[in-house]
């Protein structure tokens, strides 16, 4: 790999010829100004910088690099996308500020909000790719460079969406069609969704709708897991593994950012649940994101057959 190079002025090759009589100075006339470029002006020069958590190494994690999707790096102020509700439209889709940072040859400093300060050496890895190591927990993070323009923030939604359910404290049921057979599911009015793979990452409840959501008695606990649908990206397969009780699978459909549409297969009823409690995340709490080896480590894997 390449270090980042940073040249600075004119690059002149002079061709001295003396003599005892005259001092001749030659110009080569092929030589062009090479362009200069800082790190700071590299890391500006895109409008987003995925964080591609897939390629993140070392033992340890940075919190807000591993918390969010994007970073932005605008006139001394460090932005992020930490959410999915709302990406694409929150700061006009550079996220919200989280910090301050700093360049000086290879050396990027970053003064988080809340996680304090951080120094990374910075290399170039390709002309939109650059990799942050950290070099007093031997962590680094590749970053790869978009503009707003042409990123998919569409397609970063949906491959991410098992987190989008975790960014409210809970979803209320505000709608069950009147066709579908009567189900056990009819019962339920709440259900949350917590970060983390294993036992224990759903919880549902049959208090009345409009429960305060700090008041709700959670009647079940289990674990979820949410699947692609083939050849729809934006349908998936949402799975509910109750603890002693069996499995409930229904297809999602995501409405709008506080809106989703469960269809429970088996009894043909649909359900609409409202994210209510919206948590963004800018401290050490909450979403972490993992890459995708780690989460089908740790997330149990349910067939759908």
């Amino acid at each position: 790999m390449k270090k980042l190079k940073i040249v600075l002025g004119f690059m002149m090759l002079t061709i001295l010829f003396t003599s005892c009589y005259t001092e001749v100075i030659v110009e080569d006339p092929y030589v062009d100004e090479v362009p200069s470029i800082t790190l700071g002006q590299l890391v500006s020069s895109y409008e987003l910088w995925y964080v591609d958590i897939d390629r993140a190494t070392g033992g340890s994690y940075i919190p807000f690099l591993q918390k969010a999707f994007t970073v932005s790096f605008r006139n001394g102020t460090l932005m992020a996308n930490n959410n999915l509700v709302g990406i694409g439209d929150q700061g006009n889709g550079f996220g919200i500020p989280v910090g301050d940072y700093n360049t000086f040859d290879f050396i990027l400093d970053i003064d988080h909000d809340l996680d304090g300060f951080y120094s990374f050496d910075v290399t170039q890895l390709s002309n939109n790719e650059i990799e942050l190591y950290f070099p007093q927990q031997n962590v680094s993070y590749v970053l790869v460079g978009y503009q707003r323009s042409n990123f998919d923030y569409n397609a970063l939604f949906y491959d991410n969406i098992h987190y989008f359910l975790q960014e409210y404290v809970t979803w209320e049921k505000t709608f069950t069609s009147e066709y579908g057979q009567l189900n056990e599911f009819d019962n339920e009015n709440f259900v949350q969704f917590l970060p983390g793979g294993g036992d224990g990452n759903f919880r549902s409840s049959q208090d009345p709708s409009g429960t305060d959501i700090n008041n709700i008695y959670w009647d079940y606990t289990g674990i979820y897991n949410v699947d692609d649908v083939p050849n729809d990206r934006y349908l998936k397969y949402l799975t509910l593994d109750y603890d002693y009780l069996g499995n409930e699978y229904f297809d999602l459909n995501v409405i709008d950012d506080n809106t989703i549409e469960l269809f429970h297969e088996a009894s043909g009823t649909l359900y609409r649940f409202r994210g209510r409690g919206y948590i963004q995340y800018k401290n050490k709490d909450g979403k972490l994101r993992e890459s995708k080896a780690t989460i089908a480590k740790q997330m149990k894997k349910i067939s759908k057959f």
